[in-house]
């Protein structure tokens, strides 16, 4: 889950850690625009893919059982990684240091935050819950006032008003003035999901170990808590075929190989801004795939909200010269 419109070196930077290695151990550096677009439009292809992926997971399986088995794949995806660039040996160091912020993150993410948004798509419609999940980094703007004792610009009020109005029409339908919302918890649990987030990266901000290092050790902490919760609720289950591919989808391709891509896009870019700004076609990418593969009616109203939610993030990122530290 899931696609940060506006602080992409953080959420899309975790993989800074991972790179290409040529037969004499040193990371391919050579700068390429061309391909950079074509990493770039990749990953930004697979993330519009994931909202249907988890409406369809979930008809398999549900929020919890989809947590736990895309959460083992994606920390068998990271330790892939860390024995391939052969960081294995500073996993049990890293977490020594710092063992209980590594115990706040990881009940953070992907435990609290995936389990919430997993839960938000179950009860919404697909198109409202992505639409909803792309103002985390409105949140962590607010978030950052209290807790990292920023300020908010001229730009971040304005981006807040934008973004917050078109939820509200979004979660609506267009019926603003009598706040009929569908569901009122689906709502409130989307956002909160936007809240986990914001604060697992403001936790983040004192991390200094490598990024694929932290996230493997944060998943090796989640996965005992989610698999205690799934005894606790008599969630074991050996899941179908049809299950297991929904599980593997989600696990890679929301959590795992489209971050690679996009560090590849942003390690070959001439010009990172261009690829970046690639990210803003995501969510109506995302619209086309929720009506083609989910069958889902589009609501004249989601592209209004989500237009309104994409310009605050817009004016956001571009809206002032003096960008926030």
């Amino acid at each position: 889950m899931y696609i940060v419109l506006l602080s992409l070196n953080i959420k899309y930077g975790i993989f800074s850690g991972l790179f290409i290695r040529t037969e004499f151990n040193r990371p391919i550096m050579v700068k390429n625009q061309r391909h950079a677009l074509f990493f770039g439009l990749a990953a930004v292809l697979l993330w519009s893919t994931v909202a249907t992926a988890f409406k369809l997971a979930l008809e398999q399986l549900t929020s919890l059982q989809l947590l736990f088995f895309s959460s083992l794949i994606s920390w068998l995806f990271l330790a892939g990684s860390l024995a391939y660039t052969k960081d294995f040996s500073n996993v049990v160091p890293c977490f020594k240091a710092h063992p209980w912020r590594y115990l706040k993150l990881g009940s953070i993410n992907p435990f609290l935050y995936y389990l919430i948004l997993f839960k938000a798509y179950e009860l919404l419609p697909a198109q409202q819950a992505q639409a909803l999940n792309y103002t985390w980094a409105i949140s962590l703007s607010l978030l950052a006032v209290p807790l990292l004792g920023q300020k908010l610009r001229k730009a971040d009020l304005i981006s807040l008003g934008l973004a917050y109005f078109g939820v509200l029409i979004i979660s609506t339908k267009g019926q603003i003035t009598e706040l009929n919302f569908e569901s009122p918890l689906g709502v409130g649990l989307a956002l909160l999901s936007t809240l986990l987030w914001s604060l697992y990266w403001i936790f983040n901000t004192k991390n200094t170990d490598k990024p694929v290092i932290s996230l493997f050790i944060c998943f090796s902490i989640a996965l005992p808590l989610i698999a205690l919760v799934m005894t606790w609720q008599g969630a074991w289950l050996i899941p179908s075929i049809k299950a297991s591919l929904a599980a593997i989808y989600v696990g890679l391709f929301e959590m795992g190989i489209t971050f690679v891509l996009w560090l590849f896009a942003m390690k070959k870019a001439e010009n990172t801004s261009k690829i970046s700004n690639l990210i803003f076609i995501s969510p109506f990418i995302s619209l086309v795939f929720i009506y083609t593969l989910l069958g889902e009616e589009i609501h004249p109203t989601t592209p209004i909200g989500l237009g309104f939610i994409i310009a605050g993030l817009f004016i956001q990122k571009f809206g002032s010269k003096k960008a926030p530290q």
